[in-house]
C-alpha cells in the first residue's frame, strides 16, 4: 500500500481541459490513490461521479484556495502530513497554492516554478496533444512515488462517468422542450473568448442550422446563460433549451445524433461522453486540442475554417451514417 495519505490533483481552469485531464485522473486512481480534486467551481457538478475522497472549490485567489487547501489538509490530522499534490496547470500561481498549504508537490517546471516543486518535471521534447501531455506528467509523477505508472499511452476515450441525476436532466430538458424520444442535431455556435486575438466561432452556423432543418432536422442549442445572446445572434432559427450543469449538458451531448461545434470547452465535453460530433476549426489545431474521442469528425485548420458547403455536406453524412 501507498505511503501517500492522499493525492491533491489541482485541474486545469477551462471545462476543456478538466475533460482532456480524465485519462489522467483514471490512472491516479488505478495505482490506489485517494483523489481530492481541486477544481473551479463549476467543475464539482461535471466530475460528481467520478470516485474522490473530496473536491476543493479553486477560486483563482491565491490566499483563499491557500487557506482551503491547508485547511483540509489539516482536518486530515496525522494523514494530512503524508498527503502530496499534483499540479496538471502549468501556472505559477497553482504552485504556489500547494507550496504555501504545505504539500508537497509534482508539476511541470514551467513559467519559473521549479523552486515550488519537490517533483519538477520537464515536459517532452516532441509536441503532444493535451490529453498525452497530462497523462505523460501523471506517469512521470506516479514512477517517482513508487507507484505503478499504468499504460504508456492514455486510453483513446475520455469516460466521463455520468450520474442518473445528470442523465435525467437532461431527459428533463428535453421532454420540456417537446423532444421527448425524438433526433435532433445540438449545436454550440458560440466560443468564449479569443485565439491570438481572433474569433474561434465558425461563422455558418445560421446556415448550416436552416440547411439541415429544410432537410427535416431538429436544431437545438443549449448554451450557459452568459452566451445566450449570441447564441441566438449567430443560430436564430435553432430551438433554444433552457441552460443546464455540465454534467446534464454532457447527458445532452450523448443524446444527440449528433453535436457540431467550434473547438471549445463543448467539443471536449461531447468527447468526454463519447457522442457523436463534428468540430470545426478555424484558429487552432486539431493535433494539440482536437477532441479525443473516436467518434469525433474534425474539419478545418489553424487559419482555414471550412466552408458551409463543406461542413453541411459532411454533417449528412455523418446523421444518414447514425
Amino acid at each position: 500500500m501507498s505511503e501517500i495519505s492522499c493525492l491533491y490533483v489541482r485541474l486545469p481552469n477551462w471545462v476543456g481541459d478538466v475533460c482532456m485531464s480524465l485519462p489522467s485522473l483514471r490512472a491516479l486512481a488505478a495505482a490506489g490513490l485517494p483523489l481530492v480534486i481541486c477544481a473551479r467551481p463549476w467543475a464539482r457538478d461535471l466530475l460528481d461521479g467520478l470516485p474522490k475522497q473530496d473536491f476543493i472549490p479553486m477560486r483563482g485567489k491565491v490566499g483563499a484556495d491557500r487557506a482551503a487547501v491547508a485547511a483540509h489538509r489539516r482536518s486530515l490530522g496525522a494523514a494530512g502530513r503524508r498527503a502530496r499534490g499534483l499540479l496538471l496547470p502549468d501556472s505559477l500561481s497553482s504552485a504556489l497554492v500547494f507550496r504555501l498549504a504545505g504539500l508537497p508537490s509534482a508539476g511541470y517546471r514551467d513559467d519559473g516554478r521549479s523552486f515550488l516543486l519537490r517533483w519538477p518535471v520537464s515536459k517532452p521534447s516532441r509536441p503532444m496533444h493535451a490529453v498525452q501531455s497530462w497523462h505523460c506528467l501523471t506517469r512521470e509523477a506516479l514512477a517517482r512515488w513508487g507507484l505503478p505508472a499504468g499504460p504508456a499511452a492514455p486510453s483513446p476515450t475520455l469516460d466521463l462517468p455520468l450520474t442518473p441525476a445528470h442523465r435525467q436532466a437532461a431527459e428533463d430538458a428535453l421532454r420540456d422542450a417537446g423532444l421527448a424520444g425524438r433526433p435532433f442535431v445540438l449545436i454550440a455556435p458560440t466560443a468564449t473568448g479569443l485565439h491570438k486575438g481572433r474569433i474561434k466561432v465558425w461563422p455558418g452556423f445560421d446556415a448550416l442550422s436552416r440547411s439541415l432543418q429544410s432537410a427535416g432536422h431538429i436544431v437545438v442549442m443549449c448554451p450557459p446563460p452568459s452566451e445566450i445572446d449570441e447564441a441566438r445572434r449567430n443560430a436564430p432559427s435553432a430551438q433554444l433549451l433552457p441552460p443546464l450543469s455540465l454534467g446534464a449538458f454532457a447527458a445532452l451531448t450523448a443524446r444527440a445524433r449528433l453535436v457540431i461545434c467550434n473547438d471549445s470547452g463543448v467539443s471536449h465535453v461531447a468527447a468526454a461522453a463519447l457522442a457523436p460530433e463534428l468540430t470545426l476549426f478555424g484558429v487552432t489545431s486539431p493535433s494539440r486540442t482536437g477532441p479525443w474521442s473516436p467518434r469525433a469528425v474534425c474539419m478545418g485548420a489553424d487559419g482555414s475554417w471550412p466552408s458551409v458547403q463543406e461542413v453541411d455536406a459532411r454533417a449528412r453524412q455523418l446523421l444518414g451514417a447514425a
